[in-house]
């Protein structure tokens, strides 16, 4: 609780909701292994070191000033204790067209309802910010995320997002994530 106060409260949020202002994700809703897995990406400079992905340039360092891999459990352990409440929805989108490119995109990899799958170590969507989540798209689509080698899953997440192939199938695929948590 401590590193999490002193470390993530500022841009994750008090209960780790995520805060739009700061482009932080909700955490409250990822498994333990997930947040380690990008607090350790973040530290060996998997994310974060992009120079047009600012977000993960604000992030790495604060992954950073973690002391050590217990810090990095510890917190992981901190967050996924943490409730709150379902993100608002913010994101518009064709609820039928997403469902279908939701189903043959995404849910292989994520699950049918978006809960992760951890043997595959993808994350759960549900209950994460929907802007958040348009966010990423792009960023993978652009190779702003996903570009590290040593990242194989940020790579097999790029090429996936490249088949959305507009903006707005994107916010499509985003608005039927959001019916997933409910």
């Amino acid at each position: 609780k401590a590193l999490y106060s002193a470390t993530c409260v500022p841009c994750h949020g008090g209960k780790a909701e995520g805060k739009k202002e700061f482009m932080a994700p909700a955490l409250h809703r990822q498994e333990a292994w997930y947040i380690v897995s990008q607090l350790q990406k973040f530290r060996s400079g998997q994310r974060g070191t992009n120079a047009k992905d600012t977000g993960g340039a604000m992030m790495r360092p604060m992954a950073q000033s973690l002391p050590d891999d217990q810090a990095v459990l510890d917190v992981a352990a901190y967050v996924t204790s943490l409730d709150a409440p379902l993100p608002p929805v913010e994101v518009k989108g064709d609820l039928a067209a997403g469902k279908a490119q939701y189903a043959m995109i995404c849910a292989a990899c994520h699950g049918e309802k978006a809960e992760g799958k951890p043997e595959l170590k993808t994350p759960a969507l549900v209950g994460q910010n929907d802007w958040y989540m348009v966010a990423q798209l792009k960023k993978f689509k652009a190779g702003h995320r996903g570009y590290d080698p040593a990242d194989v899953t940020g790579l097999q997440m790029k090429g996936m997002a490249a088949t959305l192939a507009t903006d707005q199938a994107i916010q499509n695929v985003v608005a039927y994530i959001t019916t997933l948590g409910k």
